[in-house]
């Protein structure tokens, strides 16, 4: 009995070893609370986790939930307008009344603030993603650990993005990441 026991552990151990190269870490964008978590508790300085953009569901709008605060004074580019406390995010006019809005990821940290302004006043397009790139795939997750809403899971390493690409779970999720 011990035996087999002893056996059934091995292998578990094993068939955890051998399938957790092929699993990555991702957020799952409909579960998430934007909670901040992602910035604090991630073991890379800055963050794995960075905002990217879901530009088929933008709405391109002059007054972006996530990119201005919701108290601010005008509708300029001028600091202390800006939701984003490292001005991750970069404006770019490109026809009245619309603007474009890209992350520069070295200055992302995963704070969520804009994720969280594009889901209250907007529609969503802002959201976090673990960037494999930089995550070092811990077996256990610091940020997956305190994460309030579960959002944290494995994914296959072959499709490792959890992308918005429609409005409801489930919608598209290929070629809509562009990076900033």
């Amino acid at each position: 009995m011990a035996l087999a026991v002893s056996l059934g552990g091995v292998a578990g151990v094993s068939l955890l070893k051998s399938t957790s190269k092929d699993l990555v870490w991702q957020l799952d964008p409909f579960k998430c609370v934007q909670c901040g978590r992602c910035a604090d508790e991630c073991v890379m300085t800055p963050s794995a986790v960075k905002c990217v953009h879901a530009y088929d569901l933008c709405g391109y709008c002059d007054l972006c939930g996530g990119y201005l605060k919701p108290d601010s004074n005008a509708r300029s580019t001028a600091a202390e307008n800006q939701l984003c406390p490292t001005a991750a995010i970069k404006r770019r006019y490109i026809e009245e009344p619309y603007f474009e809005y890209v992350i520069e990821e070295d200055l992302c940290i995963g704070c969520a603030k804009c994720v969280a302004g594009c889901t209250s006043f907007g529609n969503g397009s802002l959201h976090l993603q673990v960037r494999h790139d930089l995550c070092k795939n811990c077996n256990d997750c610091s940020i997956a650990r305190v994460c309030p809403a579960d959002a944290f899971q494995r994914v296959p390493a072959n499709s490792p993005y959890l992308i918005k690409g429609g409005f409801t779970k489930g919608g598209s999720n290929k070629d809509n990441l562009k990076k900033g």
